[in-house]
């Protein structure tokens, strides 16, 4: 079925021009009655509170990493501590237009950004709501410390429990809004809205589309804020957000039912400052960093720049992008200008700026500006401002009393960093409601295929025609089709996912199965699609996303290693990862596009790793990742996509199945030598086998281990006691595979049962040449054969083809080949 979008010659080569309309800059006038009759006093008043107690926190946390203490309260921080001072009238503004149904995403600079959407989403939802929750959170673990802490009111109380929980977090605390699994870089708050703050530079950008993804697909209420520096900009992943979430197919293809664009705002903190760059004049080019919006879409983004200094200014442009975005026509960019007076973090020096910069913008600070305003309009008197800072240094002073003392507050242990590292539960779906599909299940044209294909290789000793056989790419499809079926939120991304078919015809016939908001193609935007599955897991959703080539894990390395890997453990087990990344490793295509990363992605805590080698495999492994809780990347070798059942007896099973997640299979049983592989290597292992013992009479057991994480290591062990040598194969480059830590594992669990040392046949540590040559580079039959000669054990009258002597180990390693 392929879409109508026709791109007409006679239209696209017309001469033209292209009109950009203006872009505002700090338009916002103040109107104090109106700013009244929106807030009330006491709202007016209560920015200027929240701004306070930011100011006052981050001041706190500044003079703790500079002299050791505050108050007189002393107190070592080990960890890091990138303050906001100087920016608090922006993340309060930001703030008092969210409801606790919109989401912030923040940067490493979020302790304000935590604590002024708290304060607002507490005050929206009511003491009696807010209670509840901090009943529930962690067992109620961190209110009963909140509790502690003198206090005359459940507003008080709620204050406390804020205060306590961020600043617990951020000292590692087990009773921190993370259990101390965060810290101050990664700490958040979801019941309020308040989502993961990342470390890494425009990092939240892709998270949070996927974010405004589920709420668009899921139809959720609410809004996602991207909340970025000015810095980010010049990051890859912030612009193939942007290009993502400003698709046009959500407003061309996609229904008007499913709500246009995904409800984004990349809010760009505008400080000057990326580090000691200075963004505007030196390490960028744009001039005004709202131009950039012009880059996007026709519309600019609705993109403007506000005065960041004024809380109502940042507050109603707030309000009116909401508007846009809830409408569907997003995405938008503000540029929020502001300035943080301390540097970097704490041992920055500020070298890179004057002192006369620092005090200009000290000389018109936010707090004291806002604060002279609502006192000569009457809004509480200059005694009144004074309290609020008296109460809340007093109050503070007793969160951080209670938040430094060993005595009382403990920290997790090793055991439940390991507990909370995946969730390993199994959930069919995510929500209640009926998944839509564009026809039933049993009515799909290729389902219908499918079901009269013969589901093994051979019939009666005679090859199966591939046009009948079930091939690798059908189980594939069975699992995507069944899970879409039954789980509403599931939905897939990534290039050429619709139309095309997918790559390599694994979702031929799920264009026809499903709506555009189920299923589409991204942009060529690798971080973009997985780090948008990431935002879009940890938001309550299952995503399947996918990169046509393993070698283009480079190109998502952030998203994979630092996003998808880390969130389920830096929340203490909060967030989940429901998130399946398929990525096809590849042959025939040269350097760029044949590699097998399998160890980069084993290499990274957090993650699952799957290496299905059979058609019932493909099957029942992806199904066990799609019923999963964690982030797993499924491998798929492209030499398998067109193969059929070659091991089971009966073929590829009917109907729904898992295969045992971290069991090896043993291919084929053998008494004299095991080996071992992983991916498409299986099949030349078997051809080894079989020479084996038809030219040498050496009985060979094949095991396929399936898995590279986690791994059951009882039935290789087992085997290995047997028969005493083992050789383990993949077409990953023999240099630091995955296979030398398995080999690793193998000597110190079974050293005593070992006859030889354990070898490792990989690919040749060259670039994977072009497809003529590829016998030359990836593991062959005979490969396998001559290492076990020169390695293991002599076979008679055997000349290798392969040199595996100690001598050309040496000389390999040290030409680096």
């Amino acid at each position: 079925m392929t879409k109508a979008l026709n791109v007409d010659p006679d239209v696209v080569r017309q001469a033209s021009e292209i009109v950009i309309p203006p872009i505002p800059v700090n338009q916002y006038t103040p109107d104090f009655a109106a700013e009244k009759a929106r807030y009330g006093t006491d709202g007016l008043v209560a920015m200027l509170h929240d701004m306070i107690v930011i100011r006052t926190f981050e001041n706190m946390l500044n003079s703790i990493k500079t002299t050791g203490g505050w108050a007189g309260i002393e107190y070592n921080h080990k960890g890091p501590a990138h303050l906001s001072m100087g920016q608090e009238a922006a993340v309060v503004g930001q703030a008092a237009e969210l409801d606790a149904d919109d989401y912030i995403f923040g940067s490493h600079r979020s302790h304000g950004e935590i604590l002024a959407k708290s304060f607002s989403a507490a005050r929206k939802l009511g003491t009696g709501k807010v209670t509840e929750i901090m009943k529930d959170f962690l067992g109620g673990d961190t209110l009963r410390w909140a509790e502690t802490i003198e206090h005359d009111s459940d507003e008080s109380l709620i204050e406390n429990f804020i205060l306590f929980g961020t600043l617990a977090e951020i000292f590692a605390r087990k009773d921190g809004f993370n259990r101390g699994m965060g810290g101050s870089m990664h700490a958040f708050f979801t019941p309020f809205g308040s989502m993961p703050n990342n470390a890494i530079v425009g990092g939240s950008a892709p998270v949070a589309t996927g974010s405004a993804l589920f709420k668009r697909i899921n139809r959720e209420p609410g809004i996602v804020i991207a909340n970025i520096g000015d810095a980010s900009m010049g990051c890859g992943p912030v612009w193939e957000s942007m290009m993502m979430s400003a698709m046009d197919q959500y407003r061309n293809l996609w229904r008007p039912e499913d709500g246009g664009n995904p409800p984004i705002l990349y809010n760009f903190f505008n400080n000057f400052y990326g580090m000691g760059g200075q963004t505007s004049g030196e390490t960028m080019g744009y001039g005004m960093l709202a131009r950039v919006g012009a880059g996007v879409n026709p519309e600019n983004m609705h993109a403007e720049r506000v005065d960041g200094y004024n809380p109502l200014a940042v507050a109603d442009a707030t309000r009116r992008k909401k508007e846009i975005l809830l409408a569907g026509e997003g995405p938008v960019l503000l540029d929020t200008i502001t300035y943080r007076f301390a540097g970097h973090s704490p041992s920055d020096a500020s070298s890179y700026r004057t002192r006369e910069e620092i005090e200009a913008w000290q000389n018109v600070d936010s707090i004291d500006a806002y604060a002279e305003r609502l006192v000569s309009e009457g809004a509480l008197s200059t005694s009144d401002v004074e309290g609020i800072r008296a109460a809340v240094e007093e109050r503070l002073a007793k969160v951080l009393a209670l938040a430094v003392d060993d005595t009382k507050l403990s920290r997790v242990d090793a055991e439940y960093i390991e507990s909370v590292m995946l969730s390993n539960q199994h959930i069919e779906a995510f929500s209640d409601a009926e998944p839509e599909l564009l026809e039933p299940l049993e009515d799909n044209a290729r389902v219908k295929a499918i079901s009269k294909k013969i589901r093994t290789a051979t019939v009666d000793g005679k090859p199966v025609s591939k046009l009948k056989m079930y091939q690798f790419r059908d189980g594939i499809f069975e699992a995507m089709a069944h899970r879409f079926s039954i789980d509403p939120t599931m939905a897939a991304w990534g290039e050429e996912n619709r139309d095309w078919g997918g790559a390599f015809a694994a979702y031929r016939g799920l264009t026809e199965l499903l709506p555009y908001r189920r299923l589409f193609n991204s942009p060529i935007s690798e971080a973009a699609i997985v780090g948008s599955g990431v935002g879009y897991a940890l938001s309550g959703g299952r995503a399947v996303v996918e990169l046509m080539y393993c070698d283009f894990l480079g190109r998502a390395g952030d998203e994979v290693f630092n996003q998808m890997a880390k969130w389920q453990s830096m929340s203490a087990g909060l967030l989940k990862m429901p998130l399946v990344l398929r990525v096809s490793v590849g042959n025939k295509y040269g350097a760029q596009h044949s590699q097998d990363w399998s160890s980069l992605v084993a290499h990274m805590p957090g993650l699952k790793v799957y290496f299905p080698a059979t058609p019932t495999d493909a099957k029942g492994m992806l199904n066990a990742a799609l019923a999963g809780t964690d982030p797993v990347v499924f491998l798929e070798s492209q030499m398998l996509y067109d193969i059929g059942e070659q091991f089971e007896e009966g073929g590829v099973p009917e109907g729904y199945y898992e295969t045992p997640e971290g069991e090896p299979a043993i291919r084929r049983e053998g008494t004299d030598v095991t080996i071992a592989t992983v991916g498409a290597t299986l099949y030349r292992a078997m051809e080894a086998a079989e020479k084996l013992e038809k030219e040498h009479g050496m009985s060979a057991e094949v095991i396929d281990l399936r898995f590279v994480t986690p791994l059951n290591y009882e039935k290789l062990i087992e085997s290995v006691k047997k028969t005493g040598r083992l050789v383990l194969a993949s077409d990953a480059v023999e240099r630091a595979s995955f296979m030398q830590t398995v080999a690793n594992t193998v000597q110190t669990l079974a050293f005593d049962a070992l006859d030889a040392p354990v070898v490792v046949v990989g690919s040749r540590n060259h670039i994977t040449p072009a497809p003529e040559l590829e016998s030359l580079f990836f593991p062959q039959a005979d490969w396998i054969i001559d290492a076990i000669h020169e390695r293991i054990v002599p076979l008679d009258g055997y000349v290798p083809g392969q040199n595996y002597t100690d001598g050309e180990t040496v000389r390999r390693n040290a030409a680096g080949v």
